[in-house]
C-alpha cells in the first residue's frame, strides 16, 4: 500500500519562498487535472512557484478512483474537488473515437472528456486556465504531439490547457501569450525517463509519491476480459455491475447468466455491497463456511441450481453429499439442496 506523509517542516520555508505571490500574479488561478502521481504534483508546484493559485479536480469512475489525488492534496495543501463521472464516461468507453490502447483503455478520448468537464468547472468557477502533469513522449498512445493536440482540440478549451512540465517543447498557449504564466519558468521535460522529475521532487521537498504505473482498471487484462464479456452479453448495466467485475471468480453459464463466486472475505463483502436485491440473487452455504455467490435475478432454474452447486463446490462442504444453499433476493429467502460441483469441472466456464 502506498503511504504519503506530510512535507518535512524543514522544507516549508523553501516552499513558501517558491509560492510568494506578487500583486500581479495573485489574480491568476489555475485548475489542474490530478491523478495523484508525481507528474500531477510537480505540475502544480511549478505553477505555484510562480505565485499562481492552483486547485485540482479529480474524476472518479468504476475504473479509477481519486484516492491518490486525495493523498496528494493532503500532502501539498492544494485544494481538491472530486467528481463522479461514471454516467458520462460509459458512452465514450463503449465507442471511443480513437479506439483503445493495449486493452480497453481509451486514453485520448478519456483525457479529452476530462478536460471538457474540467473546462465547465473552469468557466463556472472563474479559473483562468487548465493544466495537467502530462509529459511529452512519456506514453506512446496518449502523450505524443498528435495525441496532445487531439485532446486539446476535442476538449473545448483550445489555448487554455497548459502542460507545465513540457510547455517549452509545445506551442505557446493563449495563457502564456496573455502573460498569465511566465513561459521561461516552465519546463522542457520529455521522454520516459523520470530522472528530472525525481530531482525536481527533491527540490520541492516531495519525498513520497506513487509509482507511475497502475491506477486504471482499463489497462488490466483480466478486468478487461470481464468488461468485454459484459458488453457482449448485456445491453443494460449499472455502475454496480462494473464494480462487481473487480471481485471474485466470474463464470459464463449461458448468454445472459454470469455467476460470480467470491474468493476471499473482502470479495464476499464487496459482492454484498454492490448487489442489487431487485436484479441479483445471493447464494450462501447454510451449514459450512463458503463463498458468496451472485447470479442475475432472472436466472433460469437450471442455472440457479448450477450456481448453488458451484457455491458448495468452492465451500468446505463434503463432496458427494447433499448440502443446503440459501438463496436471497432482497428480503426473500429460500433454500436449495444440491451436491457440490468440483471447481475443476467448471474451470472451462471461467471468464
Amino acid at each position: 500500500m502506498l503511504h504519503y506523509r506530510p512535507i518535512d517542516p524543514a522544507t516549508l520555508p523553501r516552499l513558501e519562498k517558491c509560492a510568494t505571490m506578487t500583486a500581479a500574479s495573485i489574480k491568476t488561478t489555475a485548475l489542474g487535472l490530478c491523478s495523484g502521481g508525481l507528474d500531477s504534483i510537480l505540475s502544480a508546484l511549478v505553477l505555484r512557484r510562480q505565485g499562481i493559485r492552483v486547485h485540482w479536480v479529480s474524476f472518479e469512475t468504476p475504473f479509477f478512483s481519486a484516492a491518490r489525488a486525495r493523498r496528494a492534496a493532503a500532502q501539498t495543501g492544494i485544494p481538491l474537488t472530486v467528481r463522479d463521472i461514471g454516467e458520462r464516461y460509459l458512452p465514450m468507453l463503449k465507442n471511443p473515437n480513437c479506439g483503445y490502447g493495449q486493452h480497453m483503455n481509451p486514453c485520448m478520448d478519456c483525457h479529452a472528456l476530462m478536460f471538457r468537464l474540467a473546462g465547465g468547472i473552469m468557466r463556472t468557477k472563474g479559473f483562468d486556465f487548465l493544466f495537467s502533469g502530462e509529459v511529452l513522449g512519456q506514453r506512446p498512445m496518449s502523450q505524443t504531439r498528435p495525441s496532445l493536440r487531439y485532446v486539446e482540440k476535442h476538449s473545448g478549451c483550445e489555448g487554455y490547457i497548459l502542460r507545465p512540465l513540457s510547455a517549452r517543447l509545445l506551442p505557446e498557449t493563449i495563457v502564456e501569450q496573455k502573460g498569465l504564466v511566465d513561459r521561461t519558468q516552465l519546463l522542457d521535460i520529455s521522454g520516459r525517463s523520470r530522472k528530472r522529475q525525481i530531482a525536481l521532487a527533491a527540490q520541492f521537498g516531495v519525498t513520497d509519491y506513487p509509482n507511475p504505473a497502475g491506477g486504471c482498471l482499463l489497462t488490466d487484462a483480466g478486468y478487461c476480459r470481464r468488461l468485454k464479456d459484459l458488453f457482449d452479453h448485456q445491453q443494460d448495466y449499472t455502475q454496480n455491475d462494473l464494480h462487481l467485475l473487480k471481485y471474485g471468480r466470474h463464470f459464463r453459464l449461458k448468454d445472459h447468466t454470469r455467476v460470480i463466486v467470491g474468493r476471499t472475505r473482502n470479495d464476499n463483502e464487496m459482492i454484498h455491497r454492490h448487489a442489487d436485491g431487485r436484479r441479483h440473487l445471493l447464494l450462501k452455504m447454510e451449514d459450512y463456511p463458503g463463498p458468496t455467490v451472485l447470479l442475475p435475478a432472472d436466472a433460469a432454474q437450471g442455472a440457479l441450481f448450477m450456481g448453488a452447486a458451484m457455491c458448495a463446490g468452492y465451500s468446505r462442504a463434503p463432496s458427494d453429499t447433499p448440502v443446503r444453499v440459501r438463496v436471497s433476493a432482497g428480503k426473500d429467502r429460500r433454500t436449495l439442496t444440491v451436491v457440490a460441483v468440483p471447481p475443476a469441472e467448471v474451470k472451462h466456464l471461467m471468464i
